[in-house]
């Protein structure tokens, strides 16, 4: 009999996450069935998402959902062999058991020099969240000049990188001096400290004179309603989170979009990664072949000791990773 830890939500977040809205418990699993297989999580991520779809998705008494990288330790199922790594969503648990649907083996091409962690992160769904998000709703082409907020994350570090292998100007914006070094140093042409600026506005124009043809946005709020009005004509805008307002108890007013969109034929397009699902593999591909080449860089917030996942998912929401925030078991 194998007992399971698991994170569970006891309170919906009111405001700001507190650990005191999280309870751990243990939880016997029974033995396995045929065709079933008996799993051990080795990392767990903390994303950025988790905030707003636990209150959209779960009640108060669920398991935290989440995703992770976990090893097979015991297998009734022929497709799965003991000690192979997957990648799950099974939410914030050690130990899990699942008939095998949904399980995503690790690419075959896999280094063995690579943490197996970067499936949650640069080669994992932040990773392909950039590349979709840049490609397909940015559509960015050679020339372009890119800007991203919360560029310094898991999706905005990959989302610069891309764009300058793509042949892009990019400009970058994070919340301390230590992740613009980073991202200068990672390959952004420009970056600033958006909490140490005088004025925004002036900090994007000497950024970019020019304006920007496309705006790949994580934040919301002050930063896009400021940012939109030094797009370019027929600029694109990819809204892919609004983490300024993810904790916000009421909800915020600001400047309306229209006018600048009407007067510069913007685009402005919300996506989900999921719509992608039947191209998850021509991304991963593309993303691991970039990072063993050296072009793709990456850098990892790592938390030790699955009793501190509150910890790590609340500090993740206050900015204090560089890369992506990952626990490991």
């Amino acid at each position: 009999m194998v007992t399971s830890k698991v994170w569970v939500l006891k309170k919906h977040f009111e405001g700001f996450p507190k650990t005191s809205d999280f309870e751990l418990k243990k939880i016997e699993l029974p033995n396995l069935k045929d065709g079933e297989l008996l799993l051990e999580s080795v990392f767990l991520s903390v994303d950025p998402y988790m905030r707003p779809y636990s209150r959209k998705d779960m009640k108060e008494g669920d398991i935290m959902i989440g995703t992770q990288v976990a090893r097979i330790v015991e297998s009734k199922n022929p497709a799965f062999t003991v000690g192979t790594f997957v990648v799950a969503g099974s939410g914030w648990r050690t130990h899990f058991i699942s008939d095998g649907k949904g399980l995503q083996l690790l690419p075959s091409s896999w280094p063995e020099s690579l943490p197996k962690s970067l499936a949650l992160g640069t080669v994992g769904m932040p990773g392909l969240t950039a590349y979709f998000g840049l490609l397909e709703v940015c559509k960015v082409k050679i020339g372009d000049t890119v800007l991203v907020n919360a560029a310094a994350g898991a999706v905005g570090s990959v989302v610069g990188q891309l764009a300058k292998i793509g042949g892009c100007k990019v400009v970058g914006s994070a919340g301390s001096d230590d992740k613009v070094a980073y991202l200068k140093k990672i390959g952004f042409d420009e970056a600033f400290n958006y909490k140490t600026v005088k004025s925004l506005d002036e900090a994007l124009r000497k950024a970019s004179p020019d304006g920007y043809d496309c705006f790949f946005d994580n934040v919301g709020g002050e930063f896009t309603s400021i940012a939109i009005n030094q797009m370019k004509k027929y600029g694109r805008i990819a809204i892919c989170g609004g983490i300024s307002q993810y904790n916000d108890t009421v909800p915020q007013k600001g400047p309306y979009v229209q006018i600048p969109m009407l007067f510069k034929e913007l685009l402005m397009e919300g996506f989900i990664v999921t719509r992608w699902n039947n191209r998850w593999e021509e991304g991963q591909k593309a993303l691991l072949k970039w990072v063993v080449e050296g072009k793709l860089k990456y850098h990892e917030h790592v938390t030790e000791g699955f009793e501190n996942m509150p910890m790590a998912f609340i500090g993740m929401l206050k900015g204090e990773n560089l890369g992506k925030a990952i626990v490991k078991v």
